[in-house]
């Protein structure tokens, strides 16, 4: 036992029985358990209890031992002046500062199943996928969980993409720029290629996204690439980049995406080309995007773009490839863009007027079919049934943001396995 599983059991009243009753045996009714205190003083604020037939309206304080209340110095701080009632798993001691005051103490010891104890040790243990993988059954994901995390994830998102347009005043397409620049740059350079895209003033970069030559010249130049042509189309941009530079007043910053562990096929060249070839190919991508009213739609927007032709016979500069083909957006890559950057912004932008914008984005999500990674392999050997990106993008920030961090406290899933057999009445 320790006092985050105790508190966890107050707040959810987990018990196997109600027939509380202080250490001198009156009876103790909890009319509110209270609201838990996730800042510092008692643990549950504004609850109420009855007691030998008068109501007392106040705070409550939970421990392990009652001595805890001596050894956390709570006598004289005043912010445990309105405790109405000390609540412990084992009375140690009695506290006769308590007494005087007449705040009775309520030890739980004996309404509490035991086996909790040990399904939440389980729960803590290393070396598993998920911390309560031995005891994982698929019935216990709860009803609306899929929606419910989904939700959660696009709300925390949208608090980033908030945070952006307060910096681009309000420049929707200015952070869609940026976003997709994020998403292109996959995990290994996706901070690189989101520095790239917020080095350029997004006013320049709409003078010029119908130059694609010019485009991509500002990318490859940003990224150092073009201090030493090797070829002719590498002199091309280094001209086009030395232009613009000049024309705008663009730094000299340069800012270095990363081939280390990368297939040849998501090279920042090749990616960044392609990032161009969007821009280039949709004058109105913003709108495109936001008027999109199914998965197919924005699938559309995205399934011609392709690196230009110099990357057909190359993957990195001077350096000719013996595969020559258009170096296209893959499936998966086009539905990692979708979900990672499009359907949040989508969110974003109609949240705030649109009350059916949450049912319409989850909508987008179940169109898309499930993804591929290892964390849904690890959710599929436990025998959940995965179709789509609904369950997908759900469990992936399920498992990062409760399983990985072992929060099973606060996760729906662990409550369901805690409460589960435990004769609460």
């Amino acid at each position: 036992m320790n006092e985050k599983l105790l508190q966890y059991l107050w707040n959810y009243k987990i018990f196997l029985n109600y027939n509380f009753k202080d250490l001198n045996g009156n009876p103790i009714e909890i009319v509110d358990f209270g609201t838990l205190n996730t800042d510092s003083g008692p643990d549950f604020l504004m609850a109420k209890i009855k007691i030998n037939n008068i109501i007392l309206a106040g705070n409550i304080e939970l421990h392990v031992k009652s001595s805890d209340w001596i050894f956390h110095q709570h006598s004289q701080d005043p912010n445990y002046d309105n405790i109405i009632l000390h609540v412990v798993y084992q009375n140690d001691t009695d506290l006769q500062e308590l007494q005087d005051k007449n705040i009775p103490t309520l030890e739980l010891k004996g309404h509490i199943d035991e086996n909790i104890f040990g399904k939440y040790e389980k729960l803590l243990k290393d070396s598993q996928f998920i911390p309560c993988e031995k005891i994982f059954n698929p019935d216990q994901i709860p009803l609306h969980f899929y929606e419910e995390s989904l939700l959660k994830k696009l709300e925390e998102k949208s608090r980033e993409l908030e945070k952006d347009l307060e910096v681009h005043k309000n420049n929707y397409e200015a952070v869609l720029f940026h976003s997709l620049a994020y998403s292109f740059g996959l995990k290994v350079n996706s901070h690189l290629f989101k520095d790239i895209a917020e080095s350029i003033d997004f006013g320049v970069f709409n003078k010029i996204r119908q130059n694609k030559t010019q485009t991509e010249a500002l990318f490859f130049g940003i990224s150092g690439w073009l201090e030493d042509p090797k070829d002719e189309q590498m002199k091309i941009w280094k001209r086009e980049f030395d232009f613009l530079k000049a024309k705008f007043g663009i730094s000299d910053l340069i800012i270095r995406p990363k081939f280390l562990r990368l297939r040849p096929p998501n090279f920042p060249t090749i990616r960044l080309s392609q990032l161009a070839d969007l821009y280039y190919q949709h004058q109105n991508l913003f709108s495109k995007i936001i008027n999109a009213k199914k998965a197919d739609e924005l699938f559309t927007i995205f399934k011609d773009i392709k690196a230009s032709e110099y990357w057909n016979n190359h993957f990195n500069f001077a350096k000719i490839s013996p595969v020559d083909q258009q170096k296209m957006l893959s499936k998966d890559f086009i539905e990692l863009i979708i979900l990672n950057s499009i359907l949040p912004l989508k969110y974003t932008y109609h949240k705030f007027y649109n009350e059916e914008i949450a049912d319409e984005i989850m909508a987008f999500y179940r169109e898309i079919s499930a993804e591929k990674n290892s964390i849904i392999d690890g959710w599929k050997n436990l025998g959940l049934k995965i179709k789509t990106a609904l369950q997908t993008q759900s469990l992936i920030y399920h498992y990062k943001n409760y399983c990985s961090t072992k929060n099973c406290l606060n996760c729906s899933i662990g409550f369901k396995i805690l409460k589960e057999d435990s004769h609460v009445q």
